[in-house]
């Protein structure tokens, strides 16, 4: 597998990821993230040649979609934080005014 190659691999699992944490398919994102570290793997392996325009632009578009996968992650992790505080009476959050005030 070429790095080129790789890198078109990594992209197709991001996307896959994508959609796997929209619709919350947990086999999806497994499989994704497989494939993903998969390509990461191969791309890695290539580490010596020379970078081509080509290579760092679908570098870059890894790159963002990982940002994106990186948010979407995020968003799910505070939407469960804010469920769980409202389940256990907690809702309140750790960074209202005066909540860190010393006596």
């Amino acid at each position: 597998m070429t790095r080129r190659d790789a890198l078109i691999t990594v992209i197709e699992a991001l996307h896959a990821e994508i959609d796997a944490l929209k619709s919350n398919d947990v086999g999806a994102l497994e499989a994704a993230t497989r494939a993903k570290l998969a390509g990461i793997d191969a791309a890695a392996a290539h580490e010596g040649e020379p970078m081509t325009g080509e290579i760092r632009e679908l570098a870059g578009e890894a790159h963002r979609l990982n940002e994106t996968c990186r948010i979407y992650v995020n968003l799910m992790a505070a939407n469960v934080r804010r469920r769980l505080q409202n389940l256990t009476g907690s809702g309140t959050t750790p960074y209202r005014p005066g909540a860190m005030a010393f006596a």
